[in-house]
């Protein structure tokens, strides 16, 4: 069977390709761990499946009613882009007061010690 890719699947494709590169030499010099270097290796590895064979994401739009497979992914990839974002903004918040934490124990222990 020979496969027929568009331009922009070729064009994806590739840049999946380096970007599980990029994941693993992120892992290799230790800059991730094997669970988000496993994460994203595994999201890379099905964004190119899905890329490369896009009537599978018809199959599964119509198993929860939606329309086309394109409609799937753009839903699927905002709620995903919307947790992240919660998430990132969680995480700004706890180490925004960590730091606020941080930085007024210091200012107590070098106001202690100009007094003596």
């Amino acid at each position: 069977m020979i496969m027929h890719l568009s331009i922009i699947q070729v064009l994806l494709l590739i840049f999946f390709i380096g970007a599980i590169l990029k994941v693993a030499g992120w892992y290799l010099v230790k800059e991730i761990g094997t669970g988000m270097m496993m994460f994203w290796t595994i999201f890379w590895l099905a964004a190119g499946m899905i890329t490369a064979f896009p009537g599978v994401t018809s199959y599964f739009a119509g198993l929860v009613g939606i329309g086309r497979g394109a409609d799937l992914i753009i839903y699927v990839s905002l709620v995903v882009l919307f947790f992240a974002v919660f998430r990132l903004l969680v995480k700004v918040e706890r180490l925004s007061r960590e730091i606020t934490l941080l930085t007024r124990r210091e200012a107590l222990k070098e106001g202690d010690g100009q007094k003596k």
